[in-house]
This record gives C-alpha cells, structure tokens and sequence, in this order.
C-alpha cells in the first residue's frame, strides 16, 4: 500500500472528519513515530493549503502548480490527494481548528518547533506562488503561527525569505542585525544552513517528496549570506 494510499484509507474508514482522521493517526501510528510524523505532516499541508486557499478566495493554476511543486506525488496518487483536499476544503470545521489538531499532531507544542516551521514555509511557498503575497494570506499564515506558538521574529524570519528577491532584507532572512559583528552573521548563517539542509527535514518527518521546501530556504539562506559579505566587503 502506497503512503497515500494509507492517508486515504485513513480518511474512509473515519467517515471524512477531521477529528477521526487525527485520531486515527495518532491511534494506527502509536508504535511507529517516524511513519506518524511524516503522514502528520503531509496531512496538515495539504489540509492548511485547502483552508488558505479558502480563505483567500480563489484558486489560481499557480497554487495548484505550486501544490504539486512541493506534493511530488505519482500520477496514480492525484485522486488520493484531491480528495484529501477537497475535503478540508468543505469541512465546516475552521481553518483554526485544523492548525490546532495538526499541531497536536506533529509536534509537543513547543515554541518554534522546526516541524511546524516547515509546516509555515511550505504554506509560503503555495501562497506566493501567484507572484505576490496577499493581505489575507498573510493574516492567515500569521495566526496559524500563533497557534503553533511560533514567535513573532520567528515567522518575520520566515516570510522574508519568501518576498521577492529585490525586496528582501538579508538581515532579516537570517535573523540578524545590521549592527552585528559580520563574524556572528557567519555563525548564524552556518546554523541555519545546518538546521535546514535536506537531510534535516527528513529526519524531522517531512517526506523526502517535499524537497522544494529544503532547496527554496536554502537558496533564501545562500542569497541573503552573499548579499551581506558583498556589502561587507564594500565597505
């Protein structure tokens, strides 16, 4: 049985609530962590991805490209996952409660748990993937963050790496600031870089299929480290 195919079995033996899915989950996977973390996490973005899409109203080809960017499910999985989608999308249930579930889910709730960043920074990648970050995409990213008890320079730092290139603040992509000493700059970009290769992403449970979230913050944490050097260096 495919990875999705287990979701979908999940979701028709719960009667497609919400609730019953993440029950299910955390009730099949009890024994097996790794497997329940990386279902978890897959679940709550494509349900988080359905709710925002939702809530901004409409659906672009971008997003559902963007969707299957970092989705890089087989042909034969598309009905599986459609029909996940769909039904976080119809589910009376608010965008707020899923976040609650899912990070009930995946992680212990404590601050800034790098599960649930990656949670963030794929939902960023969706949403930005029409050329512009939205009013509404933002406030929704923003409270779901909340409730992942994410810190407010926590998520400043994520969305930055996400704005437009030219408008991207170097600094803030790596959590620094313009008065730090450009040796302290380097030990952070080097934690980060560390946090956030690959390799790091599937050991927290994010499937190997979802490389596009690893390979976008990369690039983000490569291209704000070289701009600061370069105007380091010009000095």
């Amino acid at each position: 049985m495919s990875f999705w195919d287990r979701i979908l079995s999940i979701v028709t033996a719960t009667g497609n609530a919400l609730a019953g899915v993440v029950e299910a989950i955390r009730t099949l996977f009890e024994g097996d962590p790794e497997t329940r973390r990386k279902v978890a996490f897959s679940v709550a973005m494509i349900a988080l991805s359905a709710k925002m899409a939702k809530a901004d109203g409409v659906v672009t080809e971008a997003e559902v490209s963007a969707f299957r960017d970092i989705f890089k499910f087989p042909d034969d999985q598309a009905r599986n996952v459609a029909r996940l989608y769909n039904l976080a999308r119809q589910d009376v249930a608010g965008y707020e409660a899923y976040a609650e579930k899912m990070a009930s889910l995946c992680a212990s709730c404590d601050e800034n748990c790098p599960v649930l960043e990656d949670i963030i920074d794929g939902l960023f990648h969706i949403a930005k993937s029409d050329g512009a970050l939205h009013e509404k995409e933002i406030g929704f990213l923003a409270r779901v963050a909340e409730i992942f008890h994410m810190e407010e320079e926590r998520f400043q730092e994520i969305m930055a790496r996400h704005v437009h290139a030219s408008d991207a603040n170097p600094y803030d992509v790596l959590g620094v600031s313009p008065k730090d000493d450009f040796s302290m700059i380097r030990k952070r970009y080097r934690v980060l870089v560390s946090e956030n290769h690959p390799d790091m992403l599937v050991a927290r449970g994010v499937p190997e299929e979802l490389h596009a979230i690893a390979n976008d913050r990369m690039a983000a944490l490569n291209a704000a480290y070289e701009a600061i050097e370069k105007e380091r260096r010009a000095a």
